[in-house]
């Protein structure tokens, strides 16, 4: 149940019986057909109670004002999904790694795709943590795995860029990381000097350093959500 683009700001999802997608609550447009929405709860599919640390986790987020509801939409017909007039595109997952991307950016996924809710310390300690300030992620990351299609938001658009053998580095402004695919570890890059310690750097003297084999895609602005 692939996600298709309508434009650069809309997308569609095609439902069917047994069939179901999850959308960020507001994001929907209109819709054709026979459809029901139901608010999702974390941890499991439509409906379904969390376990005791997706709990927790969701606390924790929206003690921070991290947490973005989402609502399960099912049935059969056309749902069509927008944000904010942010641009969107889609990305396919076919189930050999997760995709790890913040609330904020999701805007809808297939609902048979597996979310968990990952504290950035767990990915670093200290570190994680500061690439989360950096990102503006906060404490907390969202990470999605099976087979599916994922509709994420960003300013202008988004560049995917290859991390592996001819890419072994990818350095990233904070400000426009959107997320990433695959087995990359992502680390904190320091170029601070004088010209930063007065104050009249360029401001990118913090960056994020992505390693591994993957894709880390950037978007077209230094504009936070």
């Amino acid at each position: 149940m692939p996600l298709d683009k309508v434009n650069s700001k809309v997308v569609k999802s095609i439902l069917g019986p047994g069939q179901n997608v999850l959308a960020r609550t507001g994001a929907m447009l209109y819709y054709t057909g026979n459809v029901r929405f139901i608010p999702h709860s974390t941890g499991g599919g439509p409906g379904s109670m969390p376990n005791v640390g997706a709990m927790a986790a969701m606390a924790g987020r929206m003690m921070s004002g991290e947490h973005t509801r989402m609502m399960a939409a099912e049935g059969q017909g056309e749902v069509f999904y927008g944000h904010a007039g942010l641009y969107v595109d889609v990305i396919e997952l076919d189930g050999s790694s997760s995709l790890t991307v913040e609330a904020d950016r999701l805007l809808v996924h297939d609902g048979y795709l597996q979310s968990s809710v990952v504290a950035l310390t767990s990915q670093g300690g200290m570190r994680g943590a500061v690439r989360g300030a950096m990102t503006g992620q906060g404490l907390f990351t969202t990470q999605l795995h099976g087979q599916g299609s994922v509709a994420v938001l960003s300013h202008g658009g988004t560049i995917a860029l290859p991390v592996g053998p001819q890419h072994p580095q990818v350095v990233v402004d904070p400000q426009a990381y959107v997320c990433h695919l695959g087995h990359i570890d992502v680390g904190i890059s320091a170029n601070v000097g004088w010209r930063e310690a007065v104050g009249k750097g360029s401001g990118e003297s913090i960056q994020l350093k992505l390693t591994g084999t993957g894709t880390v895609w950037v978007q077209a602005s230094e504009q936070k959500f």
